[in-house]
């Protein structure tokens, strides 16, 4: 059984729903027909966020636990027959995030685009992303994103979603996550579009060896068998990695615990499956000052902004199309009256997703009126549905600025 509710939207939220369970460092496994005990709503444990000072902290709370592979389903109520889906990957450094916050609630999205929003919860972390011989393999979370995008397939139908029209959508990290699905045979099929926003792709993945020295620095710092190790404990240890690897790093902004090049289900990066994204419809982009998040300011914050965000997924954009993917992206320019971030990472976010409380008191939003934001979410949702419906984004509202199609001869992602 799930919690079905009807919400003043008038749309019907069900879940949270179990899509798999997995055993500490060990792959999912889609959940059987005969398990039917109700998901716990858990979501993956997790420090708190690096950009709490940006966002604000988030007003709902969740009970944290390792039983945490469930999602969401929002749907219009009534029989609209099968509705496009657009299936939500948080974003957070890997590290922090879950599809089912108040931040994420896709009532409005639903209720004005006819369409069936899923959010996702995946493992995160050390948890989800550790590479240490003898413990884990690293690339858990990855797999948690397939079997969700798997039940999907299967159970959509369910809810008034359409399995043959799926987009899934990321931010951040999402976004990233989005762009290694898209490298995987086993995806083929599971969905039909693809939205990026503000995915650094520059940190996609690290190499096996530096990804096994941080494993190795995490075991340090936990003193124990991760195996049997409490979870404040494999917290307090990620933390402590973390903080290792930014003093190491010179303070660079990749996360610690992030995807590893060359071990399953990704290939080695020269083994690439470009032809995966064939036929597939791709929307990118970034906000205009997305490195305000991370301290960046003046000349340097659109700098860095230019180096982290525009010049990668620009060139990813070039060779998506030269790979056979009809290609769209985007800039956010909006700078909401009052705040010190601009148009930076996140904004996006409070213009698709969530509520006024939800938002309520988040400092890149400033003082403008939540009207306003609603306002300018209004046209953005309406282009992200049209996305969904039809692989192109149509009319872009003002404070976006529509970036023409990149040449399928450019240089591949990350390349100069």
């Amino acid at each position: 059984m799930t919690d079905s509710t009807k919400n003043p939207a008038d749309v019907v939220r069900s879940g949270p729903i179990r899509y798999a369970t997995a055993e500490r460092f060990a792959r999912p496994r889609p959940v059987s027909a005969r398990d039917t005990r109700p998901a716990t709503g858990e979501i993956p444990p997790q420090p708190p966020s690096r950009l709490d000072a940006v966002m604000g902290r988030p007003r709902d709370g969740h009970p944290q636990g390792e039983d945490c592979l469930n999602l969401t389903v929002t749907a219009p109520a009534g029989d609209g027959g099968a509705r496009p889906v657009l299936v939500w990957l948080h974003g957070g450094a890997f590290s922090s995030g879950a599809g089912c916050m108040d931040w994420y609630d896709g009532g409005v999205l639903a209720a004005e685009g006819d369409v069936v929003v899923v959010g996702v919860n995946y493992r995160l972390g050390a948890l989800g992303y550790l590479c240490l011989d003898g413990v884990s393999e690293g690339n858990l979370g990855l797999y948690d994103q397939v079997e969700a995008l798997c039940w999907v397939q299967t159970h959509i139908a369910d809810y008034g979603g359409d399995p043959a029209d799926v987009t899934v959508a990321g931010q951040s990290a999402g976004g990233i996550s989005i762009r290694l699905l898209m490298q995987l045979p086993e995806t083929r099929g599971l969905f039909h579009r693809a939205i990026l926003q503000s995915a650094p792709i520059g940190i996609t993945a690290r190499p096996h060896e530096a990804s096994l020295a941080i494993g190795r620095t995490f075991a340090d710092a936990l003193g124990g068998d991760p195996r049997t190790a409490d979870v404040p404990a494999i917290l307090a240890a990620q933390i402590e990695t973390a903080q290792a690897h930014r003093r190491r790093m010179g303070g660079a902004m990749d996360p610690a615990f992030i995807p590893v090049e060359g071990i399953a289900p990704l290939p080695a990066p020269e083994e690439a499956f470009e032809g995966n994204v064939r036929g597939v419809d791709v929307l990118y982009g970034w906000n205009a000052d997305d490195m305000s998040a991370f301290d960046a300011t003046g000349a340097d914050l659109a700098e860095r902004t230019r180096e982290v965000y525009e010049k990668p997924l620009t060139h990813y954009g070039a060779q998506l199309a030269r790979a056979g993917a009809q290609v769209s992206s985007y800039r956010l320019d909006w700078r909401p009256a009052g705040s010190p971030y601009g148009a930076t990472h996140c904004l996006d976010l409070p213009l698709l997703f969530g509520t006024r409380d939800a938002w309520q008191g988040s400092p890149m939003l400033g003082d403008t009126p939540w009207e306003e934001t609603d306002r300018i979410g209004g046209e953005l949702r309406a282009a992200w549905v049209t996305f969904a419906r039809t692989g192109k984004p149509g009319a872009l509202p003002a404070p976006m600025v529509d970036l023409p199609a990149p040449l399928a001869e450019g240089p591949g992602p990350g390349r100069s």
